[in-house]
């Protein structure tokens, strides 16, 4: 694999001049959702080769066209096996714990809020990269927020209690444990059987996710309220490829990615999720084949409830497993921006 994609990465010469051509292999997040159909892929396909006047391309490909696993894309990455990733950063918490500190559950109401949290955490994110990856961020885009799915009624927050619950990330499975429900690990696209088959009760994934891997064809009731975060994508570069590029190379694929790439998908972020909650209720304008799930809108209360726990009890656990400096880091940088503290001892 790594002689393939070794291949795709090569480096070719401009004969006659000092610029070089520039190929990377890129491999994307999930394929068949629409982070990656409308902004990933447009972007290393079309608009940094346009950007760099035809100098810069992309070999892309996928981790699940791969038939890799989200959680091993940084992993190899920082061994050089491709150039880019981009997946889930809650894929790759198993390697460091700090990491989970870039998606907390609940605090952040809108795309506005989240991403400014996801702009002060960024000297965070890019030290935990530069450490455990070998690798240069470029850019952090979102998944609309993390909503949740259940093939069972349910009315209310608290009745999620006891129900089994497929979790989006580490910190979305401490607090469904905290609210009294089972967090059970399950991949994503294994998620529509596990419904079906009463593995699990629930799943929590983006509104836009669920209904694009057919997840209302095993659920009938659907929670918008934000248990998961936002599930932030993180883009980085293997940190020896980053190197070998010349400082206006460096230049124009930051500038690419921030401009072309981020901005946009922060853009549509928020109506997304209306439009999305829309499509999988029938209630609301869709622009699609709307679904027939119901539409269980979580009480004042029921945020006020989860909020309390996440902050008394679930960031507290993060920081003490993350270790060293991190909870402090975190308040002097997400929490400041969010307006929440997390009590260190």
């Amino acid at each position: 694999m790594k002689k393939t994609l070794g291949l795709m990465a090569a480096t070719l010469a401009v004969t006659g001049g000092t610029t070089m051509a520039e190929e990377f292999s890129v491999v994307g997040s999930w394929s068949g959702l629409p982070l990656h159909k409308q902004y990933e892929q447009p972007f290393w396909t079309e608009k940094l080769p346009a950007m760099s006047d035809g100098r810069m391309s992309a070999n892309l490909t996928t981790h699940d066209q791969m038939g890799i696993k989200g959680g091993d894309v940084y992993r190899m990455l920082g061994e050089g096996v491709f150039d880019v990733g981009m997946t889930v950063a809650d894929y790759a918490v198993a390697d460091t714990p700090a990491l989970e500190g870039l998606d907390v559950p609940l605090i952040a109401a809108d795309a506005k809020a989240a991403q400014a949290m996801v702009e002060a955490a960024r000297p965070m994110i890019d030290d935990i990269y530069a450490d455990v990856f070998n690798a240069k961020v470029l850019g952090v885009a979102p998944y609309p927020p993390q909503v949740v799915f259940c093939n069972a009624e349910i009315a209310s927050l608290e009745d999620l209690k006891g129900k089994k619950i497929r979790a989006s990330g580490r910190m979305t499975g401490k607090l469904l444990e905290a609210l009294g429900a089972e967090a059970v690990s399950v991949g994503f696209g294994e998620v529509p059987g596990a419904l079906q088959k009463g593995v699990v009760d629930c799943a929590v994934t983006g509104a836009g996710s669920g209904y694009s891997a057919g997840w209302w064809e095993v659920s009938t009731h659907l929670m918008p309220i934000p248990l998961g975060g936002w599930d932030p994508v993180v883009t980085a570069m293997n940190m020896d490829r980053w190197n070998s590029l010349s400082d206006e190379d460096k230049a124009l694929v930051q500038k690419a990615v921030t401009e072309e790439l981020e901005a946009p998908a922060w853009a549509s972020a928020q109506d997304a999720l209306a439009t999305d909650v829309a499509c999988l209720t029938g209630q609301g304008e869709c622009p699609t084949e709307a679904r027939d799930m119901i539409l269980v809108e979580a009480s004042a209360a029921d945020a006020e409830t989860a909020r309390n726990i996440l902050v008394t009890e679930v960031l507290p656990d993060w920081a003490e497993r993350a270790g060293g400096d991190w909870g402090q880091r975190w308040n002097d940088t997400v929490g400041k921006t969010a307006g929440v503290e997390i009590p260190l001892n």
